[in-house]
This record gives structure tokens, sequence and C-alpha cells, in this order.
């Protein structure tokens, strides 16, 4: 194996991917990468369940909170400048490791984004016109229709994510997912692929303990400071855009929590099937000591 590894740990949300890595980095000497694509932002702290300070001096961390709201900020930029801070980390003679949730980011940095034809601009005008007047369940059906692949595991309340694919959909008329994986990037690392899962219902219990954990360290508090921005991007995630409903006073605050919880416990589903389409990843149960992953990565380097 090359002697440049990088460590990636994968899993659904509120597994222990955080402290898992933490406790690989202080065993390998190692620095951290966040592929977690909703704690990139600086003003999203509590509902991302982003590191503690605590955590964060344990080990060397990027792409934490680096970047604002008002920010645009792709998966194409974070693999560009994932890729340099790599070559840093492998040029000091240390291991890295890379850890997060969002799949297609992880994809990004490991595999290299998939190359996508280029398609009139006025099919996204009109995908945006379409979202803006009938709703997001509307762009729902025609992505279930036409690429029913990928619409079983995107993020079908990510109305950026529906419209890219609808765009290539529409435009080329072939399914987004044909034009997907068709080449491997070139990386000057080789990637070890670490997954932590449990049952399904021991994932649930997590996440919804997990909900209830932030609501007591202050996310209404956090959502209400973002509340003038709700209509960014960044914004339009688990977490927030339910508590956005509460303060528009659509909703009670106890039933915001509890489409919280749902919303997250159906992101955690869709997460694992994305990464179990993964053969390279070897899947541990989330109660695994990090010293027997440990020493399993050191067999795999050593392989």
């Amino acid at each position: 194996m090359s002697k440049n590894t990088l460590i990636v740990i994968v899993g659904p949300t509120a597994i222990g991917k955080t402290s898992l890595s933490i406790a690989l980095a202080d065993y390998f000497d190692a620095e951290i990468l966040s592929a977690d694509s909703r704690q990139f932002f600086q003003e999203m702290s509590i509902g991302t369940a982003a590191p503690s300070e605590i955590e964060l001096s344990k080990a060397p961390h990027h792409f934490i909170h680096h970047k604002s709201i008002q920010e645009t900020y792709s998966v194409g930029d974070f693999e560009r400048e994932a890729l340099e801070k790599l070559e840093e980390v492998f040029q000091k003679g240390q291991k890295a490791i890379l850890v997060g949730g969002s799949g297609l980011y992880v994809d990004a940095v490991t595999k290299g984004l998939d190359n996508f034809p280029e398609v009139a601009p006025e099919i996204r005008e009109k995908l945006n016109n379409r979202l803006a007047n009938e709703g997001i369940d509307a762009l729902q059906e025609d992505l279930h229709k036409l690429d029913p692949e990928y619409f079983s595991e995107v993020d079908r309340h990510n109305p950026h994510r529906l419209i890219r694919a609808l765009e290539i959909c529409i435009g080329t008329e072939k399914p987004y997912s044909s034009y997907r994986k068709r080449a491997k990037s070139n990386r000057i690392f080789e990637s070890i692929f670490i997954g932590l899962t449990a049952d399904r219902e021991i994932i649930y219990e997590r996440i919804n303990r997990r909900v209830d954990l932030m609501m007591e360290e202050g996310l209404l508090e956090e959502v209400k400071k973002l509340y003038p921005h709700k209509n960014l991007n960044a914004l339009n995630t688990v977490g927030y855009k339910e508590l956005f409903k509460y303060l528009d006073g659509e909703w009670e605050l106890e039933k915001a929590v509890e489409e919280i919880k749902k919303n997250t416990r159906r992101f955690a589903k869709r997460q694992l099937t994305w990464f179990r389409k993964n053969e390279e990843i070897t899947w541990f149960d989330f109660t695994t000591p990090p010293e027997d992953i440990a020493r399993f990565i050191e067999a795999e380097i050593k392989g």
C-alpha cells in the first residue's frame, strides 16, 4: 500500500464517527478533515453536531466552520481544497483521516467527481420556477419517474440536488445516474474505509437522544439568530428548516422537534443506502473499541 494513507470513517449520523476519528488521530498522529457538508458553516454549530472546542483541541481539524452561510461552497470547491490539504499533510509524513456522513463529499475526495455534460441553462430556470410554484413534491415526482435509481439514494428534501439531477435527465434524455462513476480519478494516496453501524433501532434511538440534547443545548436559540437568513441554501437542512416552520407559526414546537427526529432518521437511512454500495468499506459495530479498529488499519497498511 502507498505510504500516503487516508483513513476514511463513514456511517449514519449520531453513530460516533467524531469520537472514533479523534481516537484514531491520537493513535496514528493524524490530522482530521471533515467531510460533513453541514459542518463547514461557522453559524451552524449545535444543529450540525459539530465537534466541541474540547474535541477540536485534541487533534488538528480542517473544514470545520471555515465558511459562512453567505458564501457559495460547492462539492467541487471542497474536492479541490481537500486534495490540497491532503498533499500538505502527506508532505509532512503524516496520515490523514477523512470523516463525515456526506457520501458525495467523501466520494469527491477519494474517487473524484463525475463528469456531466453541459445542458441548456433555461432548463434549470424552468425547474426553479416549478419549485417555486408547485413545491418540492413536484420535483420529487419528476425524479422518481426519470431516474428511480438516483431517487432511491438522493436527499429528497434538498432542492439543489433534485434540480441538478433533473436538469441532466431532461437535458440529455438519459438518467442522471448513468453518468456517475464512469472513471475513477488518480489519487496520490490509498484509502482505507471504515464504517460504523448498529441495528436500526439503536441508530434511531441515538438520533432521538441527540435531537433532545441539541434542544437542551440551545438549538432553538441558534435557529432564531439565523431566521433572517432562512432562505439561504445552507439553511435548507434538517434541524433548521423544521424550527423555521415553528417560528413562522406553522407548527407547534413539539411537532417541529418530532419532525427533526423523523427527518434525521430518514437521512440516516439514505446515508446507509449510499455507503453500503461501497464494497471497500469494512464495517464495525459502533461499540468496537478504537484500538481494535486501529490494529485492523495497521494490518491493512502493512498488507
